[in-house]
């Protein structure tokens, strides 16, 4: 193979080797495009010349004619190189982010289902890449996260994501690329698509950049220092935040409305966000968040409830919940709901064993607890501090007609009837009870 024109590169990934542990995999992201084929070359010499296995996944999001032209190329390059290849065909699902981001989140995800934990992932953006990223954020109006742009490492999900190459300009990989295609040892496939000014990520590409370059000649490279600095600056505002949310903290999904509304509304924003990405919910929308914020202050016996795509925030008792928007109780009662089979006795006897069926929490149950006699259920949980929106996912075992306990999901025991035990298969999951006899 003739040796790469611009050193730099292979030293670079040779820098990028000694970020994964020996005995960790070392993956290369490769689309078949010039780029990502380029990196796949250099990382099998390097990680042959360091006696490291390399592995590479191709990611085939089906969207255009030539997707399979795509997937062929990345197969036959991988033999040619020595490098075992999985291929994760996947659907994409616009659902308003538009093709663009809906590609990205499935292409994340099987980042994450088809890398073995701890392995490490080389992706090849570039400088005009990290620039571009950086137009789309501030033409976005994000805050300081998303000017932040592409960091160079991110560890998510227990696999290390890096860009050794973020800081490299475009035209140093095509000349490398070119060099390597006139010696006849490299060959990529050219999206269609690269071309089409719809996207808006080409939009920049081949319209705006060109011009800011031309007045600017130094533009991507301090665009890419915006971009540092903006990461710089959202480090030092998580570390702040995560301080200060420390004495918030109510429950893990819980923090005091009161003491967060006497801070500043530039700082609820801040600790806001910074416990859903804790929590690893979405953060909520601008005007979302100023919604919830106008509400801190609610009466305590107020239900507040915001939501947004794959979040919601509940407002209750002087508590602000952080949790993910889903209802149990509006799905059919199964085993995601139950996870361990109940059994009961009647007055301790072990030979009188009954199993149980399963409801949701319809209103009007009664059960008989020891020491307090029949009790209503509604009021039950009212008294134990059960917040509303809970209420409804609560789980009635019964034996016949006669409430035997009360769950909540999937299997944690508030309350069982007085004289009866209950028994699981799992019993060592059980929370502590309440109200037992």
């Amino acid at each position: 193979m003739a040796r790469p024109r611009h050193n730099t590169l292979p030293a670079l990934l040779e820098r990028a080797l000694v970020e994964t542990p020996p005995g960790r995999g070392v993956w290369v992201a490769l689309s078949g495009g010039m780029d990502s084929s380029l990196l796949l070359t250099l990382a099998a010499e390097v990680c042959h010349a360091q006696g490291r296995a390399l592995y590479a996944l191709h990611v085939n999001h089906g969207l255009q004619d030539a997707a399979a032209d795509f997937e062929h190329h990345c197969r036959a390059l991988c033999r040619r190189l020595g490098v075992a290849l999985t291929v994760a065909r996947v659907a994409v699902s616009a659902k308003g982010m538009g093709v663009e981001g809906a590609a990205r989140e499935a292409r994340y995800a099987a980042f994450a289902q088809h890398l073995p934990q701890g392995d490490t992932l080389w992706l090849a953006q570039h400088r005009t890449d990290q620039a571009e990223t950086w137009l789309l954020a501030a033409l976005r109006g994000s805050g300081t996260r998303g000017l932040g742009a592409m960091p160079a490492r991110r560890d998510s999900g227990g696999i290390t994501l890096l860009r050794p190459w973020l800081e490299v300009p475009h035209r140093s990989l095509v000349d490398e690329a070119q060099a390597f295609e006139r010696a006849g040892t490299l060959v990529w496939c050219d999206d269609p698509t690269n071309a089409d000014t719809v996207f808006e990520r080409n939009y920049l590409r081949h319209r705006v950049l060109p011009l800011l370059t031309q007045r600017w000649p130094h533009a991507e490279r301090a665009l890419g220092t915006a971009a540092h600095h903006m990461q710089d600056a959202d480090a030092l505002l998580e570390a702040y935040a995560s301080e200060e949310l420390a004495t918030l903290k109510l429950a893990p999904d819980q923090l005091d409305a009161a003491a967060l509304a006497t801070r500043s509304r530039a700082r609820q924003r801040l600790l806001v966000r910074t416990f859903c990405r804790q929590r690893g919910l979405a953060t909520p929308p601008a005007r979302r968040l100023d919604t919830l914020l106008d509400q801190l202050n609610a009466a305590a016996d107020a239900q507040v409830h915001v939501a947004w795509p794959g979040a919601c925030a509940r407002l209750w008792r002087g508590r602000l919940y952080l949790l993910t928007e889903t209802s149990l109780a509006e799905e059919p009662l199964t085993a995601r709901a139950v996870q361990s089979e109940w059994w009961a006795s009647r007055d301790g006897n072990a030979l009188l064993k009954t199993p149980l069926t399963a409801t949701w929490r319809r209103g009007g149950e009664v059960i008989r607890l020891a020491g307090r006699g029949r009790r209503d259920l509604k009021r039950l949980l009212a008294e134990s501090g059960v917040p509303p929106w809970e209420r409804d996912a609560v789980i009635v075992l019964w034996a016949g007609e006669t409430c035997v306990a009360v769950l909540k999901a999937p299997d944690t025991l508030l309350y069982q009837a007085e004289g009866w035990r209950l028994t699981t298969h799992h019993a060592e999951r059980r929370g502590p009870a309440s109200g037992n006899g």
